[in-house]
């Protein structure tokens, strides 16, 4: 551990099994287990609200330890003080469950009932903080969808292990826990890539597993960075290229599926030839089966799935798609061709070949300048390659400036998939710096088939620059 002033991790499995320290550690976790023994019924098991009164009463009995509420007397006390606490309990306990509870947490030496007060021990403090501390965390968890859950918890063993293995007690193996649900999380979000480009509103919980993989990468990468030099480095090393290959691969995936996203959007607005291509459209079938990749070239499953979201009457239907492969009929005449073919067959040579002249290369001298003009007119020129801004400029070059609820639905229309390709181009032209937004406190209102997910994301006003374009 040279370099590090890191002691080894206080940690039960590896204590001495005989001290005193160790044997007051295991009965408090055995007073904790009698005391939920003691509590359990087949009512408790099958009533959340059972369980919730329980809590409810320790963490009255915790706030008078802390000093924020006044002192418990005695169990009449705790029993009107609930009352007058959760009032929203259609079924308060009773003074004799209340009286049982107690009876229970003195047993186990959690309270102590003095000539005045109702005192909470250390032992049941402890405990107690734990138990609400684990519901809260459950609770949390649960508030989430699958992916949001598995990678909840990825922070969660990020924050943990920053609190506890950071200050020399253990917190467990965190870092590998965290990475396995981050693992978990890649994994659902793999799965569900249809369910996705079949959501319209989709763009959110997008957006909120980017901002997670970004927020984790750099929680991981700071959890092993402190472990570097410990004498595990070979168990921390392994880690580290996991962690890394599991980020790398969720941020990939995530920006796949929104890009495949945006292509649906545009998919519905390509023009279509009038002329008709048989080996383009045989090519783009073959395609299907097995799309190279970073290619624009939907699969079976794709267009299946962008056709459910019954864009048009009568375009989708209860049902499930399987893809199948039918074998060609070949006739008795093409199989003879091909047979001749074969035999008759003979192997043409190649012409002569010819020298190649070099090319010649001049010098040309640029300056700093010009080279970064060049490279951002480029970078300019590759994004309305891909994203058509003309809609929004145009509007713009006409009105000078517009609200940006104004600008999306007078622009193009106020259709939702619009709407989306008017915000992508919005953002093109601001990064690119050919239009600035200014905050504006009221807005007006457009009749529109979608809805912003935070009002005041709308309330800006945006206004082309000046370019000597």
């Amino acid at each position: 551990m040279e370099g590090m002033d890191v002691s080894t991790p206080i940690s039960i499995f590896h204590s001495d099994y005989f001290s005193a320290e160790f044997m007051k550690t295991m009965r408090d976790l055995a007073s904790l287990s009698a005391v939920l023994k003691d509590l359990s019924t087949e009512k408790m098991y099958d009533s959340p609200m059972e369980i919730i009164r329980f809590l409810n009463i320790i963490q009255l009995l915790n706030e008078a330890s802390l000093g924020i509420g006044d002192p418990v007397d005695n169990e009449d006390t705790l029993y009107y003080r609930y009352r007058n606490t959760y009032k929203d309990d259609s079924e308060p306990p009773t003074i004799q469950y209340i009286q049982r509870v107690l009876h229970i947490l003195e047993r186990n030496n959690w309270v102590v009932k003095q000539t005045r007060q109702i005192k909470l021990m250390d032992r049941g403090k402890r405990m107690m903080d734990g138990l609400i501390r684990m519901g809260n965390d459950a609770l949390a968890y649960y508030l989430q969808d699958d992916i949001g859950r598995s990678l909840f918890q990825a922070r969660r063993d990020a924050e943990i292990s920053a609190a506890y293995d950071d200050k020399g007690v253990s917190g467990g193996n965190k870092i590998a826990s965290m990475i396995y649900n981050v693992e978990q999380a890649i994994e659902q979000l793999e799965k569900r890539q249809l369910e996705f480009l079949a959501d319209r509103n989709a763009l959110p919980q997008l957006e909120k597993i980017n901002q997670l993989m970004l927020e984790l990468e750099e929680k991981i990468m700071e959890r092993l960075a402190q472990f570097q030099t410990l004498e595990e480095s070979l168990v921390m090393s392994s880690l580290m290229h996991r962690g890394t290959a599991v980020i790398t691969k969720g941020t990939t995936l995530s920006l796949s599926v929104l890009a495949k996203y945006v292509r649906f959007v545009n998919m519905q607005l390509t023009p279509m030839e009038e002329a008709i291509s048989p080996e383009k459209v045989r090519n783009f079938i073959l395609s299907m089966y097995d799309p190279p990749l970073h290619t624009n070239i939907p699969t079976a499953h794709d267009i299946f799935s962008f056709m459910e979201q019954n864009q048009y009457e009568g375009e989708t239907f209860d049902g499930i798609w399987m893809p199948i492969k039918f074998a060609a009929p070949i006739g008795r005449q093409d199989i003879k061709e091909a047979v001749h073919y074969l035999e008759i067959y003979e192997p043409k040579r190649e012409g002569k070949l010819t020298e190649l002249e070099e090319p010649e290369y001049k010098e040309v001298d640029m300056v700093g300048s010009s080279i970064e003009e060049m490279f951002n007119i480029a970078a300019w020129q590759m994004t309305k390659a891909q994203i058509d801004t003309t809609k929004i400029e145009d509007y713009l070059d006409v009105h000078g400036e517009s609200e940006i609820e104004e600008l999306i639905v007078q622009s193009s229309s106020n259709k939702w998939h619009d709407a989306i390709l008017s915000m992508l181009a919005v953002s093109a032209l601001t990064n690119s710096k050919k239009i600035e937004r200014a905050p504006k406190a009221e807005t007006e209102n457009f009749e529109k088939e979608w809805a912003w997910i935070d009002d005041d994301d709308k309330r800006y006003t945006i206004y082309k620059l000046s370019s000597d374009d």
